[in-house]
């Protein structure tokens, strides 16, 4: 009886070596990254080459990449020929619908990229974290619960997707709106010959200008005379104001967070040294801290906004540097303060003096064993203390000390359009402020939505005593 002999498949073996590369959740989740990433790599690499010494050649290549989610895609600049439609713009759509388009279309972009990073997080904690539950994960949950919370982190979410999309949100550009208008042209359609004529931004911004008369205002959703869309009006000197608005947004958000971050560095290392070491270390901290908070922090702000405002430091990010730092060396205090506190309570805790009686280093008692437990109250009052931040900056650059022109600010702006608050142009200085009130809310209310995420027992003990005053209320 003979044996049969079976022959491989070459197309088996190609099967075979599929089924040993299946799909998992980490490969489609880096796959998903890979195809957020393509629409905006040309945009990406210009930032990497902006700030890298690469020399003029890399940042020119660069520039040559295509863009997705850009102007010049999705382009709002045309004319508008009786009977012929608008010329130029994307697919023929007028300049309203080409921006409202691609305002959608970068929200949509900007809420995808943040959900895939929560996805993300969700397949670390299922299938990669050791530990099967984490004291974060009942934060997370209670957060889930919380929607003033959930309020402010979408007003949070909505401000970071215009700041790291204003150049793309903005109907035009700063060069052309501010910078050098008058090197800039556009074309238009003149009813007075009936041709399409060309004149510099510059003239056509003088001719749009919003100075709260009848012939003198371009509002909010309204056309110039030269076809441009203006999706907050225009300024007194004829500039659209969304790309002011949300350019401006961008170095508050700059300034924020290097304060913050400085601020943080600073707050949390003395907060570790003066837990850890008690005694005469905590007592000078103590009065470096009390040093710092009893100087009038407006009064020093503007102080050294004008002392420093001609040395080289000034001219960093026209002048956006300089105030971070001011805002970091005047604000550390408050910081420090809400988190010593916590910083004491778990330094006497018995793992702290076992991990000393297992010889373990002073830096590295305090790393592992104590900064882990202070970093939510950290989040919360860096959170709350960010927005404060924003509102100094406005206030500053409202007052002339601030950022220096041409790069756009929100408090500048309503600066100029204070004068024209109680006229038809009362968009100018209404549109940035309500901004900041609406970004300085969202700011309080994430704060407030991680600290009652993270103190669940302060939490419960405060409704325990809402409910029993609402019942003897009700007694009485």
């Amino acid at each position: 009886m003979s044996k049969q002999v079976s022959h491989p498949d070459p197309g088996a073996d190609d099967s075979t070596r599929l089924e040993l590369l299946p799909v998992t959740p980490t490969r489609a989740w880096l796959g998903i990254a890979g195809l957020l990433l393509l629409p905006q790599l040309g945009a990406v690499l210009q930032f990497v080459t902006g700030i890298l010494p690469l020399g003029p050649g890399f940042h020119q290549a660069t520039e040559q990449l295509p863009v997705l989610l850009s102007q010049e895609t999705f382009s709002n600049r045309g004319v508008q020929v009786p009977g012929e439609g608008w010329q130029g713009t994307f697919l023929g759509l007028s300049p309203a619908t080409v921006w409202l388009l691609r305002l959608l279309l970068i929200y949509g972009y900007g809420f995808l990229c943040l959900y895939w990073l929560w996805r993300g997080y969700l397949l670390y904690r299922n299938r990669y974290r050791t530990a099967s539950w984490t004291p974060v994960d009942d934060i997370v949950r209670r957060f889930g619960q919380h929607r003033w919370g959930q309020f402010g982190l979408l007003i949070v979410l909505s401000f970071l997707v215009l700041a790291l999309f204003a150049p793309a949100l903005s109907p035009t550009t700063l060069e052309r709106n501010a910078i050098d208008p008058y090197s800039n042209e556009l074309r238009y359609y003149d009813d007075t010959t009936g041709q399409v004529e060309t004149i510099t931004i510059g003239a056509a911004n003088i001719d749009s200008t919003s100075q709260g008369i009848s012939n003198r205002h371009i509002g909010p959703l309204s056309y110039d005379n030269y076809g441009r869309f203006h999706p907050f009006g225009t300024m007194p000197s004829g500039q659209d104001l969304f790309t002011q608005v949300a350019l401006g947004s961008r170095i508050s958000l700059f300034i924020g967070l290097l304060a913050i971050s400085i601020s943080a560095v600073v707050a949390v290392g003395l907060a570790l040294v003066s837990a850890y070491y008690g005694g005469l270390v905590d007592l000078l901290i103590v009065l470096l801290s009390d040093a710092t908070q009893s100087l009038p922090q407006l009064l020093v702000v503007i102080m050294l906004s004008v002392v420093l405002s001609q040395t080289w430091i000034a001219g960093l990010y026209s002048g956006g540097v300089l105030l971070a730092l001011i805002f970091a060396f005047t604000g550390w205090p408050s910081l420090w303060r809400a988190i010593r506190g916590p910083a004491l309570q778990v330094s006497e805790r018995t793992w702290v003096d076992a991990a000393d009686s297992y010889g373990l280093a002073p830096q590295t008692t305090m790393r592992r064993h104590i900064l882990p437990y202070i970093v939510g109250y950290l989040l919360v009052y860096a959170s709350m203390n960010l927005g404060g931040v924003i509102i100094g900056t406005a206030g500053l650059s409202f007052l002339g000390l601030g950022v220096s022109s041409p790069t756009p600010e929100w408090g500048r702006l309503v600066n100029v359009g204070q004068p024209l608050l109680t006229t038809r142009s009362w968009h100018i200085a209404t549109i940035p402020g309500v901004l900041i009130v609406i970004v300085v809310t969202g700011f309080n209310a994430l704060g407030d939505g991680v600290r009652d995420a993270i103190d669940a027992e302060t939490n419960l003990k405060n409704e325990e005593e809402e409910a029993a005053a609402a019942a003897s209320g009700a007694g009485g």
